[in-house]
């Protein structure tokens, strides 16, 4: 990469980060009286629907043509049916259980297949490659759609309840969200910083020649960091931790991230393309720049709600 493709990539990023902060500033403040989530929802519109683009954009890439007028409401409204199931938006008390967000996910999951089918009966032709639509179709939904649901569940975990009031002993606010992007991003920051300057061997060259073992092992120590920072310098008042504590948090969650890294590398790759799209500039697309929340999210969903 040139020094001016670097610098147009650090801008980019900065740009996009420093966005990030003052919605996540705005929702954790509950400016203008909105309630938890609300601030953040446009971030999740815009990956949504950019995601959605992206991946079709892949597939087609393979001669395989997907609706994605269709798809790009369907992955938004699994996401949006978690944040709506924990009773964000309305509820002034709320004892529901975090996993119960999960639930209204999975039903408008179950309800995109459903309207995915429809599509594909009411449109079919044999030899028209309905049954490889419909299993890509369901992938995207799955890779995008779900993971976008355990963010904002994530937003909206909280041991004592999940209304807009959040104000018990037990509150984690908007911190376990934070803690995901932190860990993650941080992670990928110091694998491309570290790896770039003093990366030799490669960890998976076929897949991902540019993906290094130091800069992989430097992901894990800023993991690390930001995990021990977030959680324990900057964290809540509450005895809440996840499970595990700071230190399995960050190993957890970085590993699924750089899992996450590589399986975006391997979509691009069975594709052809280097990046998923040219939305962000330098950063590439969407997909490129969420693609190792993707896979770290349901993980530290999972422990954050275990804790205690």
């Amino acid at each position: 990469m040139s020094g001016r493709a670097k610098v147009h990539r650090i801008a980019m990023g900065g740009a996009v980060a420093a966005v990030f902060v003052c919605l996540a500033w705005a929702d954790a403040a509950g400016l203008a009286g909105a309630a938890p989530a609300w601030w953040l929802l446009p971030v999740v519109i815009a990956v949504g629907i950019g995601g959605v683009d992206e991946l079709v954009r892949l597939c087609g890439a393979r001669d395989l043509i997907l609706p994605a007028w269709l798809l790009r409401p369907a992955a938004l409204a699994i996401p949006l049916a978690a944040a709506c199931g924990a009773q964000a938006f309305s509820a002034t008390t709320s004892t529901a259980a975090p996993t119960a967000a999960l639930g209204w996910a999975a039903g408008a999951f179950a309800a995109a297949l459903l309207g995915l089918f429809a599509v594909e009966v009411a449109g079919y032709r044999p030899q028209g490659r309905a049954a490889e639509r419909m299993a890509a179709a369901t992938f995207i939904l799955a890779y995008l759609g779900l993971p976008l649901a355990f963010m904002v569940s994530l937003r909206l975990v909280c041991v004592e309840n999940l209304g807009p009031e959040q104000h018990g002993p037990q509150h984690l606010g908007i911190m376990p969200l934070l803690s995901l992007v932190a860990v993650v991003k941080v992670g990928d920051v110091a694998a491309y910083a570290f790896g770039s300057l003093v990366g030799r061997h490669r960890l998976a060259p076929v897949l991902s020649p540019g993906k290094t073992w130091e800069g992989a092992a430097a992901s894990i120590a800023g993991s690390l960091a930001a995990a021990w920072f977030v959680i324990e310098r900057a964290g809540p008042t509450a005895a809440v931790r996840p499970w595990g504590g700071w230190i399995t948090y960050a190993l957890a969650v970085g590993l699924a991230g750089m899992l996450g890294d590589l399986a975006e590398s391997l979509l691009k790759r069975e594709a052809g393309s280097k990046d998923s799209g040219t939305s962000l500039g330098g950063l590439g697309g969407m997909l490129d720049l969420v693609d190792s929340l993707l896979f770290a999210a349901p993980v530290a969903w999972l422990l954050w709600v275990t804790g205690r």
